[in-house]
């Protein structure tokens, strides 16, 4: 008999990763919308980096959270 191997990651990994990658993209997105010149601007220095920052945090629970 061949035995199943458990996968890795279930459904709700793969979910939260989804939503870090959204959350990353997000982040891009916003220091691209910054006006100032060469984005020296709040959006371009301060909030879109900081939104980078959650989106990776995110990615690093997804990988590392255990299903029960």
């Amino acid at each position: 008999m061949e035995e199943q191997k458990a996968m890795p990651f279930n459904k709700k990994n793969y979910i939260i990763m989804l939503v870090g990658i959204l959350v990353l993209a997000l982040g891009f997105i916003i220091m691209t919308l910054d006006t100032e010149t060469f984005g020296f601007g709040f959006l371009g220095l301060t909030l879109g980096p900081v939104t980078i920052l959650v989106g990776f945090a995110i990615e690093f629970y997804a990988l590392f959270h255990k299903s029960k």
